[in-house]
């Protein structure tokens, strides 16, 4: 089931619907990491003095320049941690979309599912991207502890909120969030095989970026998948 789900979604990949979506969660990303760094640069002007004295070697008017160099270092440097994360909590905010184009190439015999509220969608989208950075800065310590095994840590825990989040996500525009939870724990080890085959691929520069649109397509195949096994409403 999780391998035809993900070669359906494969033979998708080109989809019109797949392409907005992406070139819309990437251009707020870097849109949103672009005013961020305006902001630090501002700021660090702002408050540091052009000419600043300092004992024994007397003024020195560099200081905004080392500084503004820095800060554009940091944010480059955070801009590699947090594209992943920060482009998948925006293109979350359009993941109905991407559900919706499967459904309508693969499952055209159902009725049109319900578009989640905005305000959910960006709920949620928000909420997934605080406990992917958060689960990821505490794992730091173990994935240092753990050494060459870090990487099936990291594909382990991202895997698990993958897994979670996108089948919760896919299955929720037609059972409502408690009917969807209650399914993704019925099947939790199938849920989560298919969230370490998304998780895998989160190694790899500029493959990840695509990696929450395929997630949102695989689950939703899944999710059918798993409620015509049940005999459930679609």
């Amino acid at each position: 089931m999780i391998l035809s789900a993900f070669l359906k979604t494969l033979g998708q990949i080109g989809d019109r619907a797949f392409r907005r979506v992406l070139l819309l969660g990437l251009g707020l990303t870097v849109l949103l990491l672009a005013v961020v760094y305006a902001l630090v640069f501002f700021l660090v002007g702002w408050m540091l003095p052009d000419t600043l004295s300092l004992p024994w070697i007397g003024a020195v008017n560099w200081v905004d320049e080392l500084l503004s160099g820095a800060s554009l270092l940091l944010m480059l440097v955070l801009s590699v941690f947090l594209m992943v994360p920060v482009a998948s909590a925006f293109i979350g905010v359009f993941l109905d979309d991407v559900a919706a184009a499967v459904e309508r190439r693969h499952y055209p015999h159902l009725p049109q599912a319900p578009r989640i509220p905005v305000l959910d969608q960006i709920r949620d989208a928000v909420g997934f991207f605080g406990v992917v950075v958060a689960v990821n800065l505490a794992a730091l310590v173990l994935y240092f502890l753990v050494g060459p095994l870090a990487p099936l840590l990291f594909w382990t825990v991202n895997g698990y909120l993958l897994g979670r989040e996108y089948f919760q996500m896919a299955a929720m525009r037609r059972l409502g969030r408690k009917g969807a939870v209650a399914l993704r724990k019925r099947h939790g080890l199938t849920v989560f095989a298919a969230g370490l085959l998304m998780a895998v691929p989160l190694s790899l520069p500029l493959v990840n970026l695509v990696i929450p649109i395929l997630g949102a397509a695989v689950f939703t195949h899944l999710y059918h998948g798993l409620a015509a096994r049940e005999g459930a409403a679609p």
